[in-house]
């Protein structure tokens, strides 16, 4: 992993700010969650305006010009429009003309599969430089009445640039697992925009194009395949949870994170949490988190890094990287 880039909005919406819209208040949302602020985009703004801006960054610190860009992954669910894959936006927009690029949709373990995706392609050697991007504007699709949903998801994006090198002596991924259980999909859903439900006047009027989500099943369940997943990709790897120098896990919630960590023995100072400043936003807050604790200095070569996610599917899975 030579890169790593992430882009925010400027917007920040506070619990505060969303006690003036809908019967909830802050304590009430911080201490079940962990947010405090999340970012939101403008009307004006697009996924794909982030995608680019995290991609653009990625590739400067991979010190990798555009044009080398073989293959570009975007993990996400709110595409700029179904057709085409916005990946061949971004491709466009950053000057990676050589590169095959789509989408790829796994919730918010998102970023995990497309991650998982790419080291095969590198692994094989049918590419060198692949970008991988995990992007998102799920406050598009949020119904503000819905103290449920509405005070977690935000937008923004990050990007990591996996390159092949032959001398990189056991650095890279070491491992990674992804799995789907889809007899729970009505778990987490946005029902309304595809096949089943197409776009009609009817289809708004049911609120078919909001996210809906089961919280408390899906809180149990996250916990729990988390823990599983992290344990399988550790023993690929031949390691243990003591040899983990930092654990970047999808920032869904604290309180499932802090869970997580215990049940793995994984030392709170050892996670690397930013869901009090951005919320939650599904494939992109692997690749922001680990943006911002490189940038911070707090990755140094030879470091084992842990990753995890657990989302709409369902979906989860996990991979283990050393720096």
């Amino acid at each position: 992993m030579t890169g790593t880039g992430g882009s925010l909005p400027e917007k920040i919406l506070t619990n505060r700010d969303l006690e003036k819209l809908v019967e909830t208040s802050d304590e009430w949302i911080t201490t079940r969650t962990g947010i405090r602020e999340r970012r939101v985009a403008r009307p004006d703004e697009t996924m794909s305006k982030f995608a680019v801006q995290a991609s653009v960054r990625a590739l400067e610190m991979a010190k990798l010009p555009a044009a080398s860009i073989d293959l570009m992954i975007c993990a996400t669910v709110t595409p700029d429009m179904p057709i085409p894959a916005t990946a061949c936006l971004i491709q466009n927009r950053i000057g990676a003309a050589r590169a095959a690029a789509f989408d790829l949709s796994a919730g918010c373990s998102g970023f995990i599969y497309a991650l998982s995706v790419a080291h095969q392609f590198v692994r094989t050697g049918t590419y060198r430089n692949i970008l991988v991007i995990g992007a998102e504007v799920l406050t598009r699709y949020l119904d503000w009445t819905d103290r449920t949903t509405c005070i977690l998801f935000a937008d923004g994006a990050g990007a990591v640039v996996l390159s092949a090198d032959p001398e990189a002596e056991g650095r890279g991924i070491i491992a990674s697992a992804i799995h789907t259980d889809g007899s729970m999909a009505d778990f987490i859903t946005l029902p309304g925009g595809g096949t089943l439900h197409p776009p009609t006047e009817e289809s708004v009027k049911q609120g078919l194009h909001f996210i809906r989500m089961k919280g408390n099943e899906t809180f149990k369940l996250a916990v729990r395949s988390i823990e599983d997943v992290c344990r399988e990709v550790l023993g690929a790897a031949g390691i243990g949870p003591d040899d983990i120098d930092l654990f970047v896990p999808h920032q869904a919630n604290a309180r499932i994170i802090d869970a997580v960590g215990n049940r793995l023995g994984i030392p709170k100072e050892k996670v690397y949490l930013n869901i009090d400043r951005t919320g939650n936003t599904s494939s992109a807050s692997i690749p922001i988190a680990l943006d911002e604790a490189n940038r911070k200095g707090l990755v140094k070569r030879g470091d084992r890094i842990l990753f995890a996610a657990f989302g709409a599917g369902l979906t989860w899975g996990a991979s283990v990287l050393r720096w």
